[in-house]
């Protein structure tokens, strides 16, 4: 099966992955909402680059609290119709992203960026939206679990209650995939993004120690691989930036 995660939009990309043709895992974050290497996406067409700008400053020294608070004031305070034109933009990358799984066995679930329901409603009939969810994939049992760290309640951010509750339901698995690295700072670490991690996840693997867990949601992190007593986690990789899934070989 191959793997990805953080597609931001590089659809061309994408469509490449998928007709090389088996199973492909979609671990969130299909949509380009904010490039850290850049800051183009969808929140500096809407809101502009001054602002994008000040919220990647925030977010890199760790002050999420302080982005969350300017991302209300942006909504509050604006006369436009802000969250229109957000979700206008959010439905036409998705019109790109999710043809590109046309016809592909594809397990798709979704990042803090994600807008859920949106993307569960424009995905093709081969595309499955898991979340909560278990299903065996060429002979091995995989949960999925999406979501991202609460930050600026955005549309697909969770809660850490939430997180657990999701990995509880679950039970043992064999392949772990969530979107949210797990609170490990080799792993949670990123260099120009800030720490974004899940102690729910970080639990759930030291309790049921699946042999794999699979995230992404880092984009430069620190290490990429990490054991944690017998389970091997894999940051499967910034898929915008390089274009090339992880390919998990049985074993």
């Amino acid at each position: 099966m191959l793997i990805v995660s953080d597609v931001h939009g590089a659809h061309e990309a994408l469509r490449r992955v998928a007709a090389r043709g088996g199973p492909l895992l979609v671990l969130g974050d299909l949509i380009n909402f904010i490039d850290y290497r850049n800051n183009d996406g969808i929140i500096a067409d809407v809101a502009g680059r001054d602002f994008v700008e000040e919220i990647v400053r925030l977010r890199t020294a760790g002050r999420h609290a302080a982005a969350g608070e300017l991302w209300r004031e942006l909504r509050e305070n604006h006369t436009r119709d802000l969250r229109g034109e957000f979700e206008t933009h959010a439905e036409s990358a998705y019109v790109e992203v999710c043809a590109a799984l046309e016809g592909v066995e594809a397990y798709v679930t979704y990042g803090n960026v994600d807008r859920p329901d949106m993307l569960r409603r424009m995905l093709p009939p081969t595309a499955r939206f898991v979340d909560g969810d278990v299903v065996e994939i060429e002979g091995r049992t995989v949960g999925f679990v999406g979501g991202g760290m609460a930050s600026i309640r955005a549309a697909g951010e969770v809660s850490e209650e939430g997180i657990a509750a999701k990995l509880d339901a679950l039970g043992p698995v064999e392949v772990l995939c969530t979107h949210m690295p797990p609170q490990i700072e080799w792993l949670a670490r990123d260099v120009i993004g800030g720490y974004k991690h899940s102690a729910a996840v970080r639990d759930y693997i030291e309790r049921h120690q699946p042999a794999y867990h699979f995230f992404g949601d880092v984009h430069q992190p620190r290490a990429l691989t990490w054991r944690v007593g017998a389970t091997r986690c894999h940051n499967v990789g910034y898929f915008r930036a390089t274009g090339r899934p992880f390919r998990f070989e049985q074993g």
